[in-house]
């Protein structure tokens, strides 16, 4: 006998279906939900099987984002071989039917049938240092995102109460420039108390600096005060509005700032940060996103699996004759990853200087900069020509993560 059991996940429960051998479905389908009582009721029926057959049944279940780890944790300690299949390669099998029918029961179903059809691999767990970075690393993409859309709100009540203000500070979004802004937040507040008592506070607000910088600042302040267009605001929603976007954007960069503080303390203690870290161009947080986006490189056996993880491999359309010639990448990987060997390969591929005392120009990474220009001498757009060299790089990544050393001209 050969059994399986297949599990179509779902939020908070999971849909049941056992197989003892192909073509041959064990007992009725069920659902378990995802709680203690759920997966030992789950277990026992594993168990069931295992003493029918003799064989500890192999579990099959779709990768559903974070619904399908508490089923993959408990059953993992308990050893049994978990495959998780990767969605579209489920849903290929499930359209191979005439029939259009969508239900749990149908679709835990095909997650057997799948076992018998197709040659999966196990699931290999990460090291808990790469899941931990990786969560990390999405984390702080999600909190910058929500950050960067309270700077464009809170850029947007700035203008309608003190469009001035900007260029005051050299960064509008410094800790002295937003509290000294929510002290202060109109031009009448500022010409009411005057620029001794505003250079006062500015220099308690930043000890760091000297008192002839603050004294610089205020007086700034009182000449953008003096020529900005809204000296009475009428509006007191806009200053209720501007006091709660200031307080939010210095809680976002407090929170920022401990999310790179544990990025970058967690990453140190991971080899391949160190060997990523090793190619030109590419700096901390980008290194971070790669290997926490990759995983164990053991998951890959060829260089072609990784680039279609990333969503970088060009789709490829033939039919009879025809052969399509705009084939776009397939974009079917991890986001996170693609978007982060794109903004690595813009930064290897810029201008630097060689020294700030000299005016010698040279790429961050020659070699890079060299195939990006061959490629835009054969005519290729600029888009077509970063991404072939995403590609590349992320070739040279699975070399040296394979080889487990860091970057040199001979390798490449």
């Amino acid at each position: 006998m050969n059994p399986v059991v297949g599990l179509d996940v779902a939020k908070g429960e999971s849909q049941v279906q056992a197989f003892l051998e192909k073509k041959k479905p064990y007992q009725g389908s069920f659902k378990v939900t995802h709680t203690i009582e759920g997966l030992e009721t789950l277990f026992q029926f594993l168990r069931k099987i295992e003493n029918k057959t003799g064989i500890k049944p192999p579990i099959v279940l779709e990768s559903t984002g974070h619904y399908h780890t508490p089923v993959v944790q408990y059953f993992e300690e308990r050893g049994y071989l978990l495959i998780v299949v990767n969605p579209l390669i489920s849903y290929r099998a499930k359209s191979s039917s005439l029939r259009k029918v969508k239900t749990d029961i149908i679709d835990a179903r095909h997650l057997c049938e799948l076992y018998y059809k197709e040659d999966l691999e196990p699931y290999k767990k990460r090291g808990i240092q790469l899941l931990n970075l990786r969560n990390l690393s999405r984390q702080h993409e999600n909190i910058t995102g929500i950050y960067v859309q309270t700077k464009l709100q809170f850029q947007a009540v700035l203008d309608q109460v003190f469009p001035e203000y900007r260029g005051v500070f050299g960064d509008l979004y410094s800790v002295v420039s937003l509290l000294t802004l929510l002290e202060f937040p109109t031009s009448e507040d500022i010409l009411a108390v005057g620029e001794e008592t505003v250079a006062n506070r500015i220099n308690e607000l930043c000890p760091s600096r000297s008192k002839k910088w603050a004294n610089t600042q205020a007086e700034k302040l009182t000449a953008a005060s003096a020529r900005n267009p809204f000296q009475r605001t009428l509006y007191q929603s806009h200053i209720l509005s501007l006091e709660m976007y200031i307080k939010m954007l210095l809680e976002y960069q407090k929170h920022l700032s401990k999310f790179e503080d544990e990025i970058d303390a967690l990453a140190k203690e991971i080899e391949e940060y160190k060997i990523i870290q090793s190619i030109p161009g590419i700096g901390e947080k980008i290194a971070a996103t790669i290997i926490s986006e990759i995983g164990e490189i053991e998951r890959f056996n060829h260089p072609k699996k990784l680039v279609a993880f990333a969503g970088i491999d060009p789709s490829i359309f033939e039919s009879g004759k025809f052969k399509g010639t705009v084939n776009r990448i397939t974009k079917r990987g991890s986001g996170r990853l693609r978007h982060a060997l794109y903004m690595a390969v813009k930064c290897a591929i810029r201008n630097c200087r060689k020294k700030k005392t000299t005016d010698e120009i040279i790429p961050r990474n020659k070699r890079l900069r060299e195939f990006y220009d061959k490629k835009r001498e054969e005519g290729k757009p600029f888009k077509v020509a970063v991404i072939a060299c995403a590609n590349k790089l992320l070739h040279w990544i699975y070399a040296l993560l394979k080889s487990n050393s860091p970057f040199q001209d001979s390798l490449v």
